[in-house]
């Protein structure tokens, strides 16, 4: 019996990486997702440590399927600076404005994130803020942009960034709010992809770094380290492969889906969950 309920435990943390992983990169809320899948699975998970963890699983699956444009940033970023060529200086200018557009989400999450967790983590809240998510991905549906990597303003980074702040709520999509206000804004499909996944680097490593006082003092960790160790490295697999396909969803232009997905979603949540 006990065999059995070790194994369960261990199949639902396996789940809650799966559905962090794949959620995480495509704007229905992994964070919505996660407290609703544990309402479901009736696991009580104390502390941030999980969500952190299954985050980092997330974070190196972002990092691997962008390392080519983090390079050349990088690379650019330092001729720039030290040699002035104008080739690099759009590369430059992209870099400024991930750093603006980091501000926003890094100061609120610092000052009030564990309020907002304890505000909206409640399944019928998170239904409310997912069908929010989905009028402002039903608002973006047809829009094409016109502005290429080098065209973003300081005002387009600063607005991004205070959606991705917006997104700390549980059931607004990160991918999600930075996307819609970046496509408001402008810009193309393809830039407005690329600069939120680049943006969500910097966030997802801030957390990650003082996240790590409430991993250690997180008195279930060593208890459930193999089932958080499970979840993490789903996490790792499942962004790889739904970001991957993601791209070729906004390639298309086949947003209003997830709209749909998220007013079915959270619609179900406000009336059932409580």
């Amino acid at each position: 019996m006990e065999f059995a309920n070790d194994f369960w435990i261990l199949v639902k943390y396996i789940v809650l990486g799966l559905f962090q992983g794949f959620t995480e990169p495509i704007p229905i809320s992994s964070s919505g997702h996660l407290v609703l899948l544990r309402n479901l699975f009736q696991l009580d998970i104390h502390g941030l440590s999980f969500e952190i963890l299954v985050n980092a699983g997330s974070l190196i699956a972002v990092l691997l399927i962008y390392k080519n444009d983090i390079l050349r940033l990088i690379q650019n970023g330092f001729r720039y600076l030290f040699t002035k060529q104008p080739d690099t200086r759009d590369d430059f200018n992209f870099i400024l404005y991930l750093i603006v557009g980091t501000v926003p989400a890094g100061v609120i999450g610092i000052l009030f994130e564990d309020q907002i967790e304890r505000v909206f983590s409640i399944p019928q809240m998170v239904g409310i803020t997912l069908i929010v998510t989905g009028i402002a991905l039903w608002i973006i549906r047809n829009i094409k942009g016109y502005k290429n990597d080098g065209e973003i303003s300081f005002k387009d980074a600063i607005i991004v960034g205070f959606a991705q702040a917006v997104a700390l709520i549980p059931g607004i999509s990160r991918s999600g709010a930075t996307i819609v206000a970046a496509m408001l804004l402008g810009m193309h499909k393809e830039t407005a992809l690329r600069y939120s996944f680049l943006l969500y680097i910097p966030v997802s490593l801030g957390t990650l770094l003082l996240g790590v006082e409430d991993i250690i003092s997180d008195e279930q960790f060593s208890t459930l380290f193999i089932p958080y160790l499970l979840a993490f490295m789903a996490s790792i697999v499942a962004t790889y492969y739904s970001l991957r396909w993601f791209m070729n969803i906004m390639a298309k232009g086949n947003l209003k889906y997830f709209s749909f997905y998220c007013f079915i979603v959270g619609i179900l949540a406000f009336l059932f969950l409580r």
